[in-house]
């Protein structure tokens, strides 16, 4: 399964990229359980965030939301405007 990651303010910062495409293997259908393989493949910013947001092709999500081929997964830490 294909997928394209965005990472956002703090985040992008910690991992030093924007965002990335990958091929995710057999068996991980969560936002969740992308989120825990990614942890896996060094991304250890997203299992230390606290408050950690999603959104899956641009709606906002929870960790046990579906994922599926082609989707936009984007991760960011919760944020305050003025």
């Amino acid at each position: 399964m294909s997928l394209r990651i965005l990472y956002f303010a703090g985040l992008k910062e910690k991992l030093g990229v924007a965002g990335e495409s990958i091929e995710l293997p057999a068996g991980v259908v969560t936002v969740g359980g992308l989120r825990d393989w990614l942890v896996g493949q060094g991304r250890d910013a997203l299992g230390n965030a606290k408050n950690l947001r999603c959104a899956v092709n641009q709606d906002m999500a929870k960790l046990d939301a579906t994922i599926k081929d082609g989707d936009e997964i984007a991760f960011f830490p919760p944020v305050t405007g003025g």
